[in-house]
């Protein structure tokens, strides 16, 4: 009798790995697809006095919304506010994360690629282990302590201020240092460094050198030969460090909080006004969706840049 094809399909080395990978999946699903699918169905819905009335609206997205109270067992009318792309603020909050994760994701990247390429390509092999471990010291403390730090660094008061003014460079402290977008960014890109550092080291340890030796044999200078060679082929381990720090960094809530002040505020200060303030968890629920919108139109924009420089390198 020949077996059915469930029967095959249970004997299959797909069937074992799908069992293998389930216990994990369905913990995934839990913790990650179930709270989001969760937002995704409040942003749509209605907003009550400490209450979420589950009637589907499409106005926390687009345009003036009303939440409601109940008074004498009627539903009323209690106050209007607008939608998240008919809010200037929050597309202005929205507008400034963007481009504070963009220069912190650039910042990041650009400075880690050199670090990178010098502990691959000029440290030596029994040295590396000693490089990589010193570049993973910052995780050692926690992330808040290490805001708080640059808090007391930039601060009116901090190390640089008094440094400046010992040395006779400032008569009075510079109060831009702290307090506004700058800091953030400052803040952001030293907390994110290892993690743009290590992507880039693995991609340029993959690299075979004898292709590097092709190039300058063929009469290439050391410049193009890192150009149209060394590059495209760490350009994975560039882009994935520009997503590790791009995506964590736009919806960063502690940094902004204590060191951006209110020229530093971004979008994840928001969410958290609208629910805990406001107790809006609907316009809440809008806003986080509208920015995974946001980082993921921009993750797909810097994957299919990445495809067309590999293309055009081959070419």
């Amino acid at each position: 009798m020949k077996p059915t094809a469930r029967g095959r399909f249970r004997g299959s080395e797909a069937a074992n790995g799908l069992a293998m990978i389930s216990p994990t999946a369905i913990y995934a699903l839990l913790l990650l697809a179930a709270p989001l699918a969760m937002i995704f169905a409040y942003s749509f819905m209605t907003d009550g006095y400490l209450q979420i009335i589950p009637r589907f609206q499409l106005c926390n997205y687009f345009g003036p919304c009303h939440s409601y109270k109940l008074v004498d067992g009627v539903m009323t009318e209690a106050q209007t506010y607008n939608g998240v792309w008919s809010d200037p603020l929050a597309k202005a909050l929205m507008l400034r994360s963007l481009i504070i994760s963009l220069v912190v994701t650039a910042t990041t990247v650009l400075l880690a690629f050199p670090v990178a390429y010098f502990v691959s390509f000029h440290v030596s092999p029994s040295k590396k282990s000693l490089w990589l471990f010193l570049i993973t010291i910052p995780f050692w403390t926690s992330y808040l302590i290490r805001v708080f730090l640059w808090k007391v660094i930039l601060g009116t008061g901090g190390v640089i201020n008094t440094g400046l003014m010992e040395l006779g460079i400032i008569q009075e402290p510079i109060s831009w240092l702290l307090y506004n977008a700058n800091s953030v960014v400052i803040t952001l890109a030293h907390a994110y460094a290892p993690f743009a550092i290590l992507p880039i080291f693995v991609a340029l340890e993959k690299i075979d050198r004898s292709l590097l030796e092709a190039g300058r044999d063929l009469g290439e200078s050391p410049f193009m030969t890192f150009v149209r060679v060394t590059l495209p082929l760490a350009m994975p381990g560039v882009i994935s460090s520009v997503l590790i720090v791009f995506i964590p960094t736009i919806g960063d809530y502690v940094t902004p909080l204590l060191v951006g002040g209110p020229e530093g505020r971004m979008v994840a200060n928001l969410i958290e006004l609208s629910y805990k303030k406001l107790d809006n968890y609907p316009l809440g629920s809008a806003i986080a969706i509208s920015s995974m919108g946001i980082v993921v139109a921009v993750s797909l924009l810097f994957l299919f840049l990445n495809r067309r420089f590999l293309k055009g390198n081959k070419a």
